[in-house]
């Protein structure tokens, strides 16, 4: 476990925050800037997350190279399981949240787009200074 909070201390901050921001009620402000507000903040969070493995495996595995197997699994499988368990939570555990399979497909896309810009953009370039 103390290898882990080493290797990937932001990962386990912003985990921590996603999981905090998505089961404690927040207070409501009662303002939307517009209808789908919290699609691009479910977008954002697991998008972030998975933006924040990729950057971390990225830099801590540079010189013995990249297994993809691992890297996918903890970057882009994970990620999509933990948005599908916290919106299974929001429905079962919580009386103020529900969950929402619209908020799930958002934090999906999030977690791909975040991994096509770390494979396409940041792979090439911390692998090229590296």
């Amino acid at each position: 476990m103390l290898y882990y909070i080493k290797k990937y201390p932001f990962s386990l901050v912003v985990i921590l925050a996603v999981i905090y921001l998505s089961f404690f009620k927040l207070p409501c402000v009662g303002v939307s800037l517009f209808k789908g507000t919290d699609k691009v903040a479910h977008f954002c969070m697991l998008g972030g997350l998975s933006g924040i493995l990729w950057l971390e495996f990225l830099l801590n595995h540079r010189k013995e190279g990249l297994n993809l197997k691992r890297v996918v699994t903890g970057a882009v499988v994970c990620p999509i399981l933990f948005g599908g368990l916290i919106e299974l939570g929001q429905a079962y555990l919580t009386q103020y949240r529900r969950g929402d399979w619209l908020d799930f497909l958002a934090s999906t896309a999030g977690v791909l787009v975040a991994s096509l810009i770390a494979w396409y953009v940041l792979r090439p370039f911390l692998f090229k200074r590296g």
